[in-house]
């Protein structure tokens, strides 16, 4: 029963992911995933949103491109759901963006489609600056947010509140990225900061707790509405000690008695299944035992279908895995 709930091809996120998108359903089959979640970003609407890598040959051009690529792969999504039903289940989902609150908007209207089964909740900028790009960017986000790091962690967390509250994603990625460039991304965010960091523009309570203070409110929003965290296991293949989120914070999850799905955050065939043996062991070396994902089931005495929610428990989800 192995799965990834977030996911991303060359042929719909190009510049920033490999292959085509059939080909990664099928290595998906290959390697033993019983369901695969697609996840492609969705569009932005400002020349200021866009990443280096689309600039060229016109940042206008690449622009206007993004509507109607969405749309396109939601066709092909559509048809490759229908041709692969026998061998996986596809879930067909786009991850979000929230690089101000005018795009809580567009979320919300994307999530109406009818193929649409979910979408991932997640925080790429702050401030308006990406904040997982490369480390000269994630450095401007630091002077974006008053010059220092405690400031644009707290920042982070507050962002990423605006957006729980206001479009409640049943999946939320990569909770912590903010971690990914840091000078010490395995700091502990729970013990404090030192005070010499300084407070910046971080907002109230800006004492060496503030950072844990705002995880502990994000996780208890999520909790409260019912949304899953994901265990995203590219923080590994990118070099971090630990997937998203990291030890203390997936701790205080499930004290909370919240719930995990799982994802390999994949860019192409070369990253499906990226570390999930690490990202499995690192679940349950948290007690954890089993992960959620869902199933469209048709609904007793007709012909319609309902999205269900589905407890694959992790030794069943290691035997259908075909890792080499």
């Amino acid at each position: 029963m192995a799965f990834t709930m977030h996911s991303h091809s060359g042929q719909f996120c190009p510049g920033h992911a490999k292959d085509q998108l059939e080909d990664i359903i099928l290595h998906a089959i290959k390697v033993g995933y019983k369901t695969i979640g697609l996840t492609e970003h969705m569009p932005r609407t400002e020349l200021s949103d866009l990443y280096p890598e689309e600039l060229l040959p016109s940042p206008e051009a690449t622009l206007a491109s993004l509507g109607p690529r969405h749309t396109a792969y939601l066709a092909e999504a559509r048809r490759l759901q229908d041709k692969y039903a026998p061998q996986i289940r596809i879930l067909i989902g786009f991850e979000s963006e929230w690089i101000r609150p005018a795009y809580g908007t567009l979320i919300r209207s994307l999530a109406t489609d009818p193929a649409i089964d979910y979408f991932i909740g997640s925080i790429h900028h702050t401030k308006g600056v990406p904040i997982d790009f490369d480390a000269p960017t994630y450095a401007a986000a630091v002077r974006a947010c008053g010059g220092s790091e405690r400031a644009l962690f707290a920042a982070y967390f507050d962002e990423q509140f605006a957006m729980l509250e206001a479009v409640r994603p049943r999946v939320v990625g990569h909770f912590d990225l903010v971690r990914l460039f840091s000078t010490d991304p395995g700091r502990s965010l729970k013990e404090g900061w030192d005070e010499e960091e300084g407070g910046g523009e971080g907002g109230e309570g800006e004492g060496p707790t503030a950072v844990w203070s705002r995880v502990v409110r994000n996780l208890k929003f999520v909790r409260g509405y019912g949304g899953w965290l994901e265990c995203n296991t590219s923080a590994l293949r990118k070099g971090l000690a630990e997937a998203y989120p990291k030890r203390e914070i997936a701790e205080e999850w499930v004290r909370m008695g919240g719930r995990f799905t799982f994802g390999d955050d994949s860019h192409g065939i070369a990253q499906v299944a990226t570390n999930y043996a690490r990202g499995l062991d690192y679940l349950e070396s948290l007690g954890v035992r089993e992960l959620w994902t869902l199933e469209r089931r048709v609904r007793a005495g007709g012909e319609e279908t309902e999205l269900v929610e589905m407890s694959v428990p992790i030794k069943e989800f290691r035997v259908s895995l075909k890792l080499e």
